[in-house]
């Protein structure tokens, strides 16, 4: 029997990546980021286009020889379709339209934010597989989304909770630009929170109905916590920067695991995933585990290869929807912002 080669592109925002997929299993993964952001304090998209454009060929190059195959033995090109950048998300787009067309194969249209939740079946050579069981909840976290998605199927997701305003990954990096920590600021809010008192301080937590999160009014209070305290002692940010960095990081995984855990409970359901950027938390992650063991839930949490933007989610999406024939005209356009 022939084997389904699926080749995953993923340029939704600032990073390009490409992957490849036989039957399922993972033979590449690779990933190009953008460090030309990071004087800028975010992401600027007409560079971040301009970037992929310079990546794309070279990535996907180097994803086809690390595979060990050859262009003509791929099946189908998964691509994200969005939400993203739009022009960011053009140069994917345009890629996979070209070599598909080049090949003759058919193009795989993927949901950024399914893939994120997908990310958990990608199966990799030699390494213990064991993906969630349906139905599963999963808390989908990143700069852009704070999500709790029922995942019922591999092609049936539904929000049962999201976030009103701002996404936790956003409330992570705000912060951490208050005080003067590089972008992105998520990373070095979670090293520096290793070395602090998550009790020291005590920020703002939302009251919202239902699974809804909410963390503008968490930012509010954290700068204006720091006004305050800057007007009394101007080098109070240097000198607590780690018990900054630790208790606004327990109060943001205090408002997600909240939620999180009211869905479990009402829902019955104890098949319980993380995924997304923020997902590589170090206080996410241990968050999950705590919780797995008080409530008896079975945790899934993914490698760390597979929190950030990467291929491998694409391909592995694609993968599923091309064992049900689910492929897309090549006359589509990608979409900024789109729901799961």
């Amino acid at each position: 029997m022939k084997k389904t080669i699926i080749l995953g592109i993923e340029t939704s925002c600032d990073d390009t990546s490409a992957a490849v997929l036989e039957d399922g299993v993972l033979l590449s993964n690779v990933i190009a980021s953008q460090s030309v952001h990071q004087e800028f304090g975010g992401v600027v998209p007409e560079l971040a286009s301009r970037a992929h454009q310079a990546n794309i060929i070279p990535v996907i190059n180097t994803a086809i020889n690390r595979a060990g195959i050859s262009k003509n033995d791929i099946s189908a090109v998964a691509f994200t379709r969005g939400p993203g950048l739009l022009g960011s998300l053009l140069v994917g787009t345009s890629f996979a339209k070209s070599f598909a067309l080049s090949q003759n194969i058919p193009i795989i249209e993927v949901n950024h934010l399914q893939a994120h939740v997908l990310a958990h079946f990608i199966a990799e050579k030699n390494e213990e597989f064991n993906p969630p069981k349906f139905p599963f909840l999963c808390l989908l976290v990143s700069g852009g989304n704070s999500q709790i998605i029922l995942a019922k199927n591999y092609d049936d997701f539904e929000v049962i909770g999201q976030t009103i305003d701002d996404a936790a990954g956003e409330a992570f990096d705000k912060c951490a630009k208050v005080m003067n920590l590089p972008y992105p600021g998520g990373p070095f809010v979670d090293k520096l929170a290793k070395e602090g008192n998550a009790d020291a301080f005590v920020f703002s937590k939302p009251n919202i109905a239902g699974f809804d999160y909410s963390f503008s009014g968490l930012k509010t209070s954290f700068l204006y916590f720091l006004r305050d305290r800057i007007k009394e002692n101007p080098d109070f940010i240097e000198q607590n920067k780690a018990d900054l960095c630790a208790s606004l990081q327990k109060t943001i995984i205090d408002i997600l695991m909240k939620k999180l855990i009211l869905a479990a409970q009402q829902l019955k359901i104890n098949q319980v995933a993380v995924a997304g950027g923020v997902s590589a938390n170090s206080g996410l992650r241990t968050a999950f585990l705590e919780m797995g063991e008080k409530f008896g839930w079975q945790v899934y949490i993914p490698k760390f290869a597979f929190t950030t933007d990467n291929a491998a989610m694409v391909a592995i999406t694609g993968h599923f929807k091309y064992l049900k024939g689910d492929f897309c005209d090549i006359s589509l356009t990608p979409f900024a912002r789109v729901e799961i």
